[in-house]
């Protein structure tokens, strides 16, 4: 059967309570995000070790799903009602036709060349090399399945850059694949963390799927230490007020790695880590970058 997509801004005090109610009033789902995502109000919710979590994004937008013969507006004023705040009057409505969803997701997610020698590879499909290092992953909650350029970039790094037996950490590891790559290029011990239990999870059922072995875990839970290289594939803002607690991860001499930038933040990433790192020159994919430098 077909649905109705309902997309509808809130404000941070209106977000949460809003949203339970819509699902007591019958939405099959309600998901929230930044309405200001990709923009210079974009609000990173750290949830990170001296970072508190934010209260929510100051303007959200909740996107609603509900049945094809829904009353939108009803069930907007219902929900309202119960969360005790004003009925959203601006609103839009995007019918949402029936499919295969299991069959269009698998379509648009076919095995990826990294390299001559990486590969990631839906479990759907046949490796296109069986002599190369296929990573096994399929699309799911958690962030990376290699589409993205900025986990393009990071590969390339490990790919290029491992010979063996270094220390890692993917700080934000989100499906895990970072991770994941290391230890298949020869990495250990290798940690993981993600402010997402949702994303921790799926990191150790991934290293599951690949044989390897790797430790995931809230940031609370990691123990202290340092690395011969950590990677952080995260967003500008987090990684900029994250700095000292990143910083303070990497041995002297050891490698930081950081992508989630565009291009024209670059500049202004590298200048946070100055005073602990050298580095190289940002590598670009379709507008991201990523930044590498020794820790001195």
């Amino acid at each position: 059967m077909p649905w109705q997509s309902v997309r509808i801004l809130v404000d941070s005090k209106q977000a949460e309570p809003l949203s339970d109610a819509l699902i007591e009033a019958g939405a099959l789902s309600v998901s929230l995000e930044d309405a200001d995502a990709g923009t210079a109000d974009e609000t990173p919710l750290f949830g990170e070790p001296d970072h508190p979590t934010a209260e929510l994004w100051r303007h959200s937008i909740a996107r609603v799903l509900l049945d094809e013969d829904a009353d939108v507006p009803a069930i907007l004023a219902s929900a309202a009602e119960q969360a005790g705040v004003a009925t959203p009057t601006a609103f839009t409505i995007e019918q949402v036709a029936e499919q295969d969803w299991v069959r269009l997701t698998q379509s648009q997610f076919d095995p990826i060349p990294i390299s001559p020698r990486l590969w990631i590879v839906p479990t759907w499909h046949e490796a296109p090399d069986g002599s190369a290092i296929n990573l096994k992953l399929d699309p799911g909650l958690a962030f990376g399945t290699g589409s993205h350029p900025t986990t393009r970039l990071c590969l390339r790094w490990l790919d290029d850059h491992l010979r063996g037996g270094e220390n890692l950490l993917d700080y934000g590891c989100g499906s895990g694949i970072l991770a994941i790559a290391a230890a298949r290029l020869g990495a250990a011990p290798v940690d993981g963390v993600d402010i997402d239990a949702q994303a921790v999870t799926a990191s150790c059922d991934n290293a599951e799927l690949n044989g390897v072995s790797a430790h995931f875990c809230l940031p609370g839970a990691l123990a202290d230490g340092q690395y011969d290289v950590v990677v952080a594939n995260i967003l500008t803002n987090p990684l900029k007020g994250m700095a000292p607690l990143l910083a303070g991860r990497v041995r002297t001499g050891g490698q930081l790695v950081l992508s989630g930038i565009l291009a024209e933040q670059a500049d202004e990433v590298m200048a946070v880590y100055r005073d602990w790192f050298v580095f190289e020159p940002p590598a670009i994919d379709e507008g991201w970058v990523r930044l590498a430098g020794v820790k001195q």
